[in-house]
């Protein structure tokens, strides 16, 4: 019994590969060839359509289309061998076995991605929505941009930038997402994920409370117990300013704080505004009131030097993101801790979810009820104009725009917030049964994606080095012993798993 008549390969190929081009070109190479491929093989012809070679820019072009960055840090080996490679062609192009060469790094990722079996499956249809939600959004000239501290006052009312990162490193930007600019509250939330993946729910809630305070964000006030109410508002934020690393200098903290904003950020771009800092603590009257007034009440952790913990508190307002670096801090809460685009875990599940919580809940100011309402989804906005907005398992999305409205909000922040849950179902209760039909990004061709789990690299990888002898559990009579025999069951894996 040849390969291609074993029924088990027929539907193997037939699933993999529905396009009838592609099939047709598999069905060829198995019966006139005696050749089975490869996986690189497999997506070398998903890509050539036919064509005897691939050129390089429709590779990269191919890549970008799912999402992808040629600058994907996971994508680092296949898109250095590409590079070397290219200097050995005289036509740009790659034949099948140069290929192989530069993809066989990474074929686990990009065989995801050119099946579309990411948690955005249509990417540029997905986000050619997102194109109009921006442009619709930049039309509004409303707002003030903040002038209480100098160094803000000094930005363009004319900025505006969106930039998504999914949970599988899927990447999209508009408008000035390269610009820097300080974090200002945005950095709340995070730092508060620090301190609870350090300490745990139960120490940091000694000293700070979790419900929303209906108050403005910098009132001198406290809860009945004289405890901050969140760590949202400016004295919940002290206090937890003041969790972070104990024990050590002022100066040793704020390294370890800007590593962890490295690592949420994936490596990419996080500094820090001196300028902004000095600005901060010399127009700061209300924050150091606030200081007094939380050691008075004896809310800091014993010992604490209060003059230091608000000059730290100044310094984390002034790290500065661009938009494109944030969306990945925000698509890391989104995936549970885990960086998408390195794959490390930084933040634990505990932590990610008390975050969530308490950004859903307090997270917009005075706005907060109504952005719960309206929107359902966990963000947080600073004065700098931007918002860190949160679709839990599957993005995070940054906006910045300066002018803000007259709750400290970024006025295009919102409407681009808002305009994009009247669109897709993402908002906590779209889902619903029985609930109005909304644009679902995560599906393909009418079909929802279920049961998506993050693809387990190391057990497929061990899949992939099973030797000959699955040939036979796979398909018993075939009498075949060809190396090539354990792709069948690497295929066959792929579609039992998808």
């Amino acid at each position: 019994m040849g390969l291609c008549s074993c029924p088990r390969m027929q539907y193997i190929v037939a699933v993999l590969f529905p396009n009838a081009l592609i099939r047709s070109c598999l069905t060829y190479l198995i019966l006139k060839a005696g050749i089975l491929p490869s996986l690189e093989d497999l997506l070398f012809y998903t890509i050539a359509e036919g064509q005897e070679k691939i050129p390089a820019h429709k590779f990269t072009t191919a890549l970008k289309a799912t999402g992808l960055r040629t600058g994907d840090p996971r994508l680092k080996e296949c898109m250095e061998m590409l590079k070397v490679t290219l200097k050995t062609t005289s036509d740009g192009a790659l034949d099948r076995h140069l290929f192989k060469k530069c993809v066989q790094s990474n074929i686990v990722l990009l065989t995801q991605a050119f099946r579309k079996k990411f948690v955005i499956p249509d990417f540029q249809s997905f986000t050619s929505h997102i194109d109009q939600i921006y442009e619709s959004a930049k039309s509004l000239s409303g707002g003030q941009v903040a002038d209480y501290i100098p160094q803000l006052a000094k930005f363009s009312p004319n900025l505006w930038a969106v930039a998504l990162c999914t949970v599988d490193g899927q990447r999209y930007t508009a408008g000035d997402t390269k610009v820097p600019f300080c974090l200002q509250s945005c950095v709340k939330p995070l730092k508060y994920a620090v301190a609870v993946h350090d300490h745990g729910t139960e120490y940091v809630h000694r000293f700070i409370g979790k419900e929303p305070s209906g108050l403005r964000f910098n009132k001198l006030f406290l809860d009945e117990d004289d405890k901050p109410h969140n760590p949202m508002v400016n004295a919940g934020a002290i206090v937890c300013t003041s969790l972070l690393k104990q024990g050590v200098s002022t100066a040793e903290k704020f390294d370890y704080v800007m590593n962890f904003m490295k690592k949420l950020a994936g490596n990419e771009y996080v500094g820090f505004s001196n300028a902004t800092f000095q600005s901060e603590r010399l127009s700061g009257d209300r924050n150091f009131a606030i200081g007094y007034y939380l050691k008075e009440k004896k809310c800091f952790p014993e010992g604490t030097d209060m003059i230091s913990i608000l000059d730290l508190y100044f310094q984390l307002c002034s790290i500065e993101v661009t938009c494109e670096s944030a969306s990945v801090m925000a698509a890391t809460l989104a995936n549970g801790g885990f960086c998408p685009i390195t794959g490390e875990r930084v933040l634990n599940p505990e932590a990610v979810r008390n975050t969530l919580s308490l950004m859903h809940s307090c997270g917009m100011y005075d706005f907060s009820g109504q952005f719960a309402f309206h929107v359902g989804l966990p963000a947080k906005s600073g004065v700098s104009g931007g918002i860190l907005l949160v679709v839990p398992n599957v993005m995070g999305i940054m906006c910045w725009s300066p002018p803000l409205d007259k709750l400290g909000n970024s006025v295009r922040g919102i409407q681009f917030c808002t305009d994009l849950v009247q669109l897709c179902n993402f908002h906590n209760y779209d889902n619903l049964r029985h609930f109005a039909k909304k644009l679902d990004p995560r599906r393909e061709g009418g079909d929802q994606r279920q049961n998506l789990e993050p693809l387990d690299y190391t057990s497929l990888q061990k899949e992939l080095a099973l030797t000959d002898n699955v040939w036979k559990k796979v398909c018993p009579s075939e009498t075949d012993e060809d190396s090539s025999t354990t792709v069948v069951y690497r295929m066959e894996s792929m579609v039992e798993r998808n």
